[in-house]
């Protein structure tokens, strides 16, 4: 097929940058023909870029023209979109529509029906924007404390469920999870049109059995949503040691109050993350909110390392209580405090479930499985 894969990148990388990446090389390397369309929030580079994409947040002119010349440069079967916020905006899926070209959607996060995009106020999962109404995400300022940012946001919402983008004939969504499949159908998207893929990566190589494994692990950003405070409070008077890896806005009030077992790492290469893993004996996830699809998660399964993460939104589907990890209710540091003891107290029980992990890993998030829903999921797009 000739693919086209559009995506927009954030100012800091993330995990979707990754998984935009890692899925045009999975394409490329099953012989489609792929060609990237991609567009970087680094251009908003001032005040004024930043005035001009919240007015532009819910049809940008740019992003549609940019669109336009790829689509028509190109001819592509289907066109694949990750992330469009905000200089792609969801009006390229119009713009696939007028041209009839089948597009897909993936829905990394909750852009599309929450002002904020997580789900999230207070340090609390909330649903007001899908109960109540997008107006609700105005009031609390959702959208980094902005009220034009929330504004734009709840209008870009609003506007797009008016004209029907994600129920069209012509657009197939890809859920990261059955859980948010779940959710994104209950704030009125066609469920028919949903299809869960989860993410992948390349396998690393299974890990050397004999490596000596100790203490924890977490990887990620450090900002509140996160849950490494409640990691932090878990770990202190224990002597549990453990790594952190991972920058952000929390870092420096994180270290003042962490116990002197716990090591920050800072920001990591892959490879080095990945050795990490294999020298842990356990990778904690205790996220306050529903998450998309950590890729810790399955780089961690690849190395044979079980996960304790937050029973919450995908996370409680992707981790398996008992067999790959535990999973312990969000924000209860005292029954996280429990499951670390359980898995560090038990070299054999954390060797079986990270053997288990590893098997999960082969089975659902390595490439080969993901290339046949990745292309089946075209082939429902070119049908219509």
């Amino acid at each position: 097929m000739r693919i086209l894969v559009a995506h927009n990148r954030y100012q800091g990388r993330g995990g979707e940058d990754v998984v935009f990446e890692a899925e045009v090389d999975l394409l490329r390397g099953a012989g489609h023909c792929v060609e990237t369309l991609t567009v970087s929030n680094e251009a908003i580079n001032s005040f004024a870029a930043r005035i001009a994409t919240t007015l532009s947040i819910a049809d940008n002119a740019e992003g549609r023209r940019v669109m336009a010349d790829a689509i028509d440069r190109f001819r592509p079967d289907v066109v694949h979109v990750h992330n469009f916020f905000p200089l792609l905006s969801p009006a390229v899926f119009d713009l696939c529509r007028q041209k009839r070209v089948p597009a897909v959607a993936t829905l990394h996060n909750y852009r599309t029906i929450c002002t904020g995009g997580m789900l999230l106020r207070d340090g609390r999962i909330c649903h007001q924007c899908l109960d109540r109404g997008h107006l609700w995400g105005v009031v609390h300022r959702c959208y980094r404390g902005s009220l034009p940012g929330s504004m734009a946001s709840a209008y870009m919402i609003a506007q797009h469920q008016r004209r029907g983008t994600w129920t069209r004939p012509g657009l197939r969504l890809i859920a990261l999870t059955q859980f948010a499949k779940t959710l994104f159908a209950q704030a009125g998207f066609d469920a028919g049109r949903i299809d869960v893929k989860p993410n992948f990566m390349t396998d690393p190589g299974a890990p050397d059995p004999a490596t000596p494994r100790a203490g924890l692990l977490y990887v990620g950003r450090l900002s509140r949503e996160k849950g490494v405070g409640v990691l932090l409070e878990a770990v202190a008077g224990t002597g549990m040691p453990l790594r952190i890896a991972g920058e952000g806005p929390e870092r420096a009030a994180l270290e003042a109050r962490a116990p002197g077992n716990v090591t920050f790492l800072g920001a990591l290469s892959r490879a080095e993350v990945l050795r990490e893993m294999a020298n842990a004996r356990a990778l904690v996830v205790p996220s306050l909110w529903y998450e998309g699809f950590p890729m810790v998660v399955v780089e961690a399964f690849a190395q044979a390392t079980p996960v304790i993460a937050s029973q919450i939104g995908g996370l409680a589907e992707v981790v398996t209580a008992g067999k790959t990890g535990a999973l312990v209710a969000p924000g209860d540091a005292a029954a996280l405090r429990d499951r670390i003891a359980e898995v560090l107290g038990a070299a054999d029980l954390a060797a079986a479930w990270g053997r288990a992990a590893r098997a999960a890993y082969l089975e659902r998030y390595a490439p080969d499985e993901n290339l046949r829903l990745l292309e089946a999921v075209y082939a429902r797009a070119a049908g219509g």
